[in-house]
């Protein structure tokens, strides 16, 4: 699961993530075996001069999906942190980019919801303050009810 209780003496602390699939070794396996594949063709013009306009497409090839796998490991970049202590409960948004965004509210009335239907399946609410926050957006339906579940357990 892409998400961590830690417990102190007098606070317990969730930390949420999402997915990261592709490691680090992975990507330079996956642009090098990209950039081996996409070359083949240049083994049947080797010698001429069309080698060099197709060296440049696969280039722009190799470049733009490189991008594309930077640009989406950045977009993922998002932590979420919920901290529970008997004064307070506060979430913690941080995007990729910008200022991280909080919600606080007093623990004796937050309440926390699962929407079977709602924008998502499985839609993961804390209610409190006059507000209604998401939390765990970016995790599968299935980890949103089991954390749901832990959630109703550890707030009351």
């Amino acid at each position: 699961m892409p998400y961590e209780w830690t417990k102190s003496a007098d606070k317990t602390s969730l930390s949420l993530w999402p997915h990261q699939s592709m490691t680090p070794e992975g990507f330079v396996w996956f642009i090098g075996a990209t950039a081996l594949l996409v070359s083949l063709p240049l083994l049947a013009v080797l010698g001429s001069p069309v080698v060099w306009v197709l060296l440049l497409f696969i280039a722009l090839a190799i470049w733009g999906v490189w991008r594309a796998i930077m640009a989406n490991r950045t977009a993922r970049q998002i932590e979420e942190q919920l901290t529970l202590t008997g004064q307070s409960v506060v979430l913690s948004h941080q995007p990729p980019n910008g200022p991280a965004l909080v919600w606080k509210a007093n623990p004796s009335w937050v309440t926390v919801h699962l929407r079977p239907k709602g924008p998502v399946e499985n839609y993961l609410t804390l209610r409190g303050g006059g507000r209604e926050v998401e939390l765990g957006a970016f995790l599968t339906p299935e980890e949103r009810q089991g954390l749901y579940d832990d959630l109703k357990s550890r707030i009351r």
